[in-house]
């Protein structure tokens, strides 16, 4: 391993940047596109559910590899769709990020769904009947406990997302899968060319699980 790092050490940690700007870059989409889907799931608007459930069912049940590749090859170059027309490199980057963002966000928003589904009914009785809309009972009184409700599971999707940036690999993106396939190349494969990889992948997604497990001690909604 020490041949390894002393020949692509900066390597290693300039691919680990990339990765760790995806996985922050499509955690904010993924919880922002997430909570939406999750207002329309719960909308008294017949049509917004119907919305929100095709969203969740497609996207959820897709596979993500052929996401970011339909990213590339459908819409940059078959329908001209490009996030930067300039640069490549950059391009996949950000077609990578709402990739991501688009997948988790369905995971997101089932992970709110349930959240909600913890609160008693008569709170959202309550809101109604102090005159409350249902934006401003989802903004006041549901979401908030929802996402205390649903620390967890919120916790253990953005693990998996922070995984699953290595699947931006296939479309070019300079992250750590795509650096562990160069060095395979060139070194062959072994222990010592897998362990650093491993090693950077636990270091970014053990704190998070950690931090979210105390998270949700901590912010449990007492019943």
């Amino acid at each position: 391993m020490g041949d390894i790092l002393a020949t692509y050490g900066d390597d290693i940690l300039k691919a680990f940047w990339v990765t760790i700007q995806l996985a922050v870059l499509s955690t904010i989409g993924s919880l922002v596109l997430g909570t939406i889907i999750a207002v329309l799931r719960l909308s008294p608007v017949r049509i917004l559910r119907l919305l929100g459930t095709w969203y969740v069912n497609v996207f959820r049940n897709m596979p993500l590899t052929l996401l970011m590749v339909f990213s590339i090859l459908g819409l940059t170059y078959i329908l001209g769709i490009q996030l930067d027309a300039n640069v490549v490199k950059t391009n996949a980057f950000r077609w990578a990020v709402v990739m991501l963002s688009v997948y988790h966000g369905a995971f997101i928003c089932e992970a709110l769904r349930s959240g909600v589904n913890t609160i008693p009914v008569g709170q959202a009785e309550a809101a109604r009947s102090i005159g409350l809309t249902f934006g401003q009972s989802m903004r006041e009184v549901l979401l908030p406990q929802a996402f205390r409700g649903s620390i967890a599971p919120i916790g253990s999707t953005i693990i998996a997302l922070t995984k699953n940036t290595t699947v931006a690999a296939v479309i070019g993106v300079g992250e750590a899968a795509n650096l562990m396939s160069v060095v395979i190349d060139n070194k062959g494969s072994g222990l010592e060319v897998f362990l650093p990889f491993a090693i950077g992948f636990v270091i970014l997604t053990l704190p998070v699980g950690l931090a979210f497990t105390n998270m949700s001690r901590r912010l449990a909604v007492k019943r």
